[in-house]
């Protein structure tokens, strides 16, 4: 099936003419069954960049959510004004309690709003823990078994649980990627990656039965790993053939520069107003 995903949040932007950049990640995915929306950054350029790039928040079919992040669902209320009643698809552990300790400063890096509010401006939400089909050749992965011993999560990042358990570190179960079926091959789309590409590509491949995959788009949070998982991730990009991979949001500059440089011409940012065709 003929697809096209237009980045409309990320920290970075590609196109000089009324769109701004912001930490966060979303992505508008459209083919001729219909759009929807993966992700809605913070909320500070989600609206302006989808009315300067033509993408037309009225007409999604849903919100799919990565992860319960600040900066993946701040966007949600503006998102809602626009587009009214919805459906938002996500992890039942999207609307958990989170904080990050940043230079000795304890920051709430949770979701802004609560689930009550949120509903009051039209979302219907549909949680689940699998794989979840959300449209036609569309999937979000549900949870990705953590397998590979060196792809560790953030150790600075903590869970308040509801029966108020403090968990260091946050495992983060509700880290979603969505699966494509496009006419060149399955896309993958990343929020953050918290699970680690590697468990993610590996656990897609033998879901979906395939073992080649035509492109990856998003937040691989290359930014924060070491060495090994650096090196693994590449080699595993490499082991499915990876055609197209655009970088988003909290891969980092260093490991982007490097992974353009091995990468070459399969290698693009996935800034605000990159498009991939598939």
């Amino acid at each position: 099936m003929k697809t096209r995903l237009t980045i409309l949040c990320e920290n970075s932007v590609g196109l000089p003419f009324k769109v701004v950049g912001e930490h966060g990640f979303a992505c508008y995915l459209e083919n001729e069954k219909g759009c929807w929306l993966f992700d809605t950054g913070q909320g500070f350029g989600i609206i302006q960049n989808s009315l300067a790039l033509k993408k037309d928040l009225r007409k999604i079919e849903s919100v799919l959510i990565s992860h319960g992040h600040y900066d993946h669902t701040g966007g949600l209320p503006a998102v809602l004004g626009m587009r009214g009643e919805c459906e938002v698809y996500g992890h039942p552990a999207m609307f958990t309690e989170r904080y990050i300790l940043f230079q000795g400063i304890k920051r709430d890096i949770g979701i802004p709003f609560r689930r009550s509010f949120l509903e009051s401006l039209g979302a219907d939400f549909r949680l689940h823990t699998g794989m979840t089909e959300v449209g036609p050749g569309i999937f979000l992965t549900g949870e990705i078994p953590r397998k590979t011993d060196f792809e560790k999560g953030d150790a600075n990042m903590t869970a308040c649980m509801p029966d108020g358990k403090i968990v260091q570190p946050d495992p983060i179960p509700d880290d979603l990627s969505l699966i494509v079926n496009s006419d060149k091959g399955l896309i993958l789309v990343l929020g953050c990656a918290h699970a680690g590409l590697v468990n993610i590509l590996n656990y897609v491949t033998e879901q979906t039965g395939q073992d080649r995959i035509y492109a990856v788009i998003g937040g691989t949070h290359l930014g924060f790993c070491s060495e090994t998982q650096f090196t693994e991730t590449v080699n595993a990009l490499n082991h499915y053939g990876v055609e197209r991979i655009g970088v988003s949001h909290c891969t980092g500059l260093q490991n982007a520069a490097r992974l353009r440089s091995l990468m070459q011409d399969r290698f693009f940012f996935g800034c605000v107003g990159a498009v991939l065709e598939g």
